[in-house]
């Protein structure tokens, strides 16, 4: 049930919805001149400012604040723990081969650590939201890959079945406590990664953590572009879903400080 709400809540977190609602009310009160313009208006004023770097860029460093990395190089770690979302499941099912997104980052940053010695092995959490039998799991196809690349089977560890960062958190804890590793370290994108670390706090854990998938601009917000562009709302509505998704781990007591 949580997952049908997250996603119902997904959609009503998008400022794309904002704006549609608003129009469709001004559409359905064009009897009312003034109150039709004003929601127009409105939805029109939703849809550019959300759609502006400056903006979009705003929101991504608010979210990406709290993102530290405490990696230590002189530590080899017993296994660093790479959290999926960089894979496209969709477009991966349709040509047989993994395609990623833009947090790619974060399996690629796991195969430069074990090809550096940094780390002895790897976990890799994330099932599917998929129901079907043949739905592709990610954590499978990234172990696949990494093979491919010339990671020794032996050295991955996956997880397949969480669906969400908490599942990710006690899926791999339960992992973690079977081998009784020690030294961990984290990776996921630096947007995601309070969030996750919060998560994994609250099972018990205490990772160093690696943020990737920086996505954050040091240009000026004063220099950035006002032009509305496809990209920045879509960065927009990643920013607004991450931090809602923040206050509803804490408030269910999923992710502690």
């Amino acid at each position: 049930m949580f997952l049908f709400l997250s996603k119902v809540l997904d959609l009503f977190l998008a400022p794309l919805t904002w704006a549609l609602l608003f129009l469709v009310a001004g559409a359905l009160l064009r009897k009312r001149v003034g109150r039709a313009r004003l929601l127009s208006g409105l939805g029109l004023a939703v849809l550019y400012a959300f759609s502006t770097e400056a903006v979009s860029s705003a929101l991504m460093r608010a979210t990406e604040a709290g993102a530290v990395s405490t990696f230590r190089p002189d530590v080899t770690y017993d296994a660093v723990i790479v959290l999926g979302g960089g894979l496209d499941p969709a477009a991966t099912e349709r040509s047989g081969r993994p395609e990623y997104n833009a947090a790619a980052e974060r399996v690629l940053r796991g195969f430069e650590l074990l090809r550096e010695g940094r780390a002895q092995r790897v976990l890799i959490s994330g099932g599917s939201l998929d129901p079907r039998p043949q739905a592709v799991v990610e954590a499978d196809v990234l172990s696949r890959q990494l093979q491919a690349w010339g990671i020794p089977a032996e050295r991955i560890f996956t997880e397949g079945r969480s669906r969400n960062t908490r599942e990710n958190a006690v899926e791999s804890e339960r992992i973690v406590r079977e081998h009784g590793w020690k030294t961990l370290l984290l990776v996921t994108s630096a947007a995601h990664m309070p969030r996750a670390a919060g998560c994994f706090a609250a099972v018990g854990l205490r990772p160093d953590t690696l943020p990737v998938d920086v996505r954050t601009s040091s240009t000026p917000l004063r220099r950035m572009s006002w032009l509305p562009r496809a990209g920045n709302l879509s960065q927009s509505t990643d920013a607004l879903r991450e931090l809602a998704g923040r206050v509803v781990y804490e408030r269910r007591g999923w992710a502690v400080p």
